[in-house]
């Protein structure tokens, strides 16, 4: 492919660790003080400091988020890109394909380079990612021009001594994973799909017992060491900052016999437990990307290539399978076979979910011992508008280190989609 229709993504992306949004489920969780912004900013920051591109080249800042309702998130990426350190004359975008934004971003950043149109010439870089605190707000709706004490409420806080006895808030967190269009909510589609391919609830306890179990050996082995950027934590008011290094749900203890012994999750009979669904934490990426010939005028490092890319749409009652065409597009859009590729970074969204992907992934020469070789979203959790970003620094890094060619980041999607993502080792 000529250089100049070639986008990379070039060495030095680095993620914050991801934090659960609860510590042991009774405190605020490490990253609970800090906004999706502030993540994200973060990311860019520790980003641009590694990859060592001059910020006067970076033309463009999208990143992707997925929900737009608390603290400062309206502002999304443009509040990452000050955050991050970047001029005001950068501008900055933010994209939104609700667990796929991290992903989207690295598609919408090269498709810019590659139409043109809005790529600056002269500040040829991109830096693309994504960031979510999930601390989701509660909400209270329909109270905007009602009577709230004694004055009608249009707009700023709400006296709550003024609201009728009774009154509830809504977590928007747990309203997000309700699907109106599906009329379930995302685990029971995952429930679904365990139907559909007649997956025990043994078999998604391994799943989730063999994520934890490799994401500990690759975090012990240092693997994460190059892409996570620690952060320096004040826990309320204490004088001595918390460091957090690594992802904070990966368990060192952990065995099957516990695991069957937690409840089914969400419905009665089903097999998704808190131990083999995705953890939620926060957390945010970034890297920097580039057309090739870009890449070498102005002497940067290359390290892996777009190679392909594939965005699908599948029956939102089935919303987990959407990896499943998603690769097979990207793998033709990359114009490669499943048995050419050699890791696939699969987002572990529920267990049955991910072992039905797996299944189909196999129809297409993946081998399944491939997916996932040091763990995923069981293990280490999912921060929605940040995830596709982190997989993809996870996949770039760890095939240059095991000296691979071809590798796979694919996740499923609310709402019944997936996207894909096709990496080609440049080292």
């Amino acid at each position: 492919m000529a250089k100049d229709k070639s986008i990379v993504i070039l060495d030095g992306g680095r993620r914050t660790p991801r934090a659960d949004i609860l510590i042991k489920n009774q405190e605020p969780g490490l990253f609970s003080r800090f906004s999706t912004t502030q993540l994200g900013g973060m990311a860019i920051r520790s980003a641009l400091e590694h990859t060592k591109v001059d910020k006067g080249l970076i033309g463009h800042v999208v990143m992707g988020m997925a929900s737009h309702a608390h603290r400062d998130a309206i502002y999304g990426a443009q509040g990452m890109r000050w955050r991050g350190g970047l001029d005001d004359d950068v501008p900055a975008l933010t994209v939104a394909r609700i667990c796929g934004s991290g992903a989207e971003s690295i598609a919408v950043g090269a498709e810019m380079m590659l139409a043109g149109v809005r790529h600056d010439k002269a500040r040829p870089f991109t830096v693309v990612g994504g960031a979510e605190s999930m601390q989701y707000h509660f909400s209270l709706y329909n109270y905007r021009g009602r009577k709230v004490g004694a004055a009608v409420q249009k707009y700023g806080p709400v006296d709550v001594r003024g609201l009728p006895s009774g009154t509830h808030l809504q977590d928007s967190l747990l309203m997000g994973l309700y699907d109106p269009g599906a009329q379930m909510s995302m685990a029971n589609t995952a429930e679904e799909l365990g139907r559909r391919y007649g997956i025990t609830r043994e078999d998604a306890d391994t799943l989730g017992h063999r994520s934890h179990m490799r994401a500990k050996q690759a975090r012990d082995a240092g693997h994460f060491d190059e892409e996570i950027e620690p952060v320096s934590v004040v826990v309320d008011a204490a004088e001595e900052p918390v460091l957090v290094s690594y992802d904070t749900h990966i368990m060192d203890k952990i065995n099957m016999q516990k695991m069957a012994r937690l409840r089914a999750a969400f419905e009665p009979g089903g097999i998704i437990t808190a131990g083999n669904a995705s953890a939620v934490v926060d957390g945010a990426a970034a890297m920097v990307i580039a057309k090739l010939s870009d890449a070498e005028t102005h002497k940067a490092k290359p390290l892996v290539r777009l190679a392909g890319m594939g965005v699908a749409a599948c029956d939102p009652q089935i919303m987990g399978w959407g990896p499943v065409p998603a690769v097979r597009l990207a793998l033709d859009s990359a114009g490669i076979k499943g048995a050419e590729v050699a890791r696939v970074e699969l987002n572990e969204a529920f267990a049955p979910q991910a072992l039905a992907c797996i299944r189909d992934f196999e129809e297409m020469g993946i081998d399944p011992e491939k997916v996932n070789p040091m763990g995923s979203a069981i293990a280490m959790g999912h921060p929605l508008g940040a995830t596709g970003s982190i997989l993809t620094l996870t996949c770039a890094y760890a095939l240059r280190r095991a000296g691979e060619r071809y590798g796979v980041v694919t996740m499923c999607i609310g709402g019944g989609q997936g996207i894909a993502l096709v990496l080609e080792s440049m080292n």
